[in-house]
């Protein structure tokens, strides 16, 4: 297996890309979304998303029909 592949929803590029574009639609609204506000956001989708990932695991082990041997 290689240990330098991840998922694309934990790569923080990804994710500071995605805010980057979404702030700027946001700016052209009228909402100003500051280059610190940007990471910060970036940091906690990471964050989220990988908590999230670890408890979709865990109820798909709990809920599973097969027990592991």
């Amino acid at each position: 297996m290689n240990d330098d592949l991840k998922a694309w929803y934990q790569s923080r590029t990804v994710w500071g890309a995605l805010i980057a574009i979404l702030a700027s639609l946001a700016n052209a609204a009228g909402v100003e979304v500051t280059a610190g506000v940007e990471g910060e956001l970036a940091d906690l989708i990471v964050a989220a998303a990988g908590t999230i990932g670890g408890m979709l695991v865990l109820y798909g082990r709990i809920s599973a029909r097969r027990r592991v041997g």
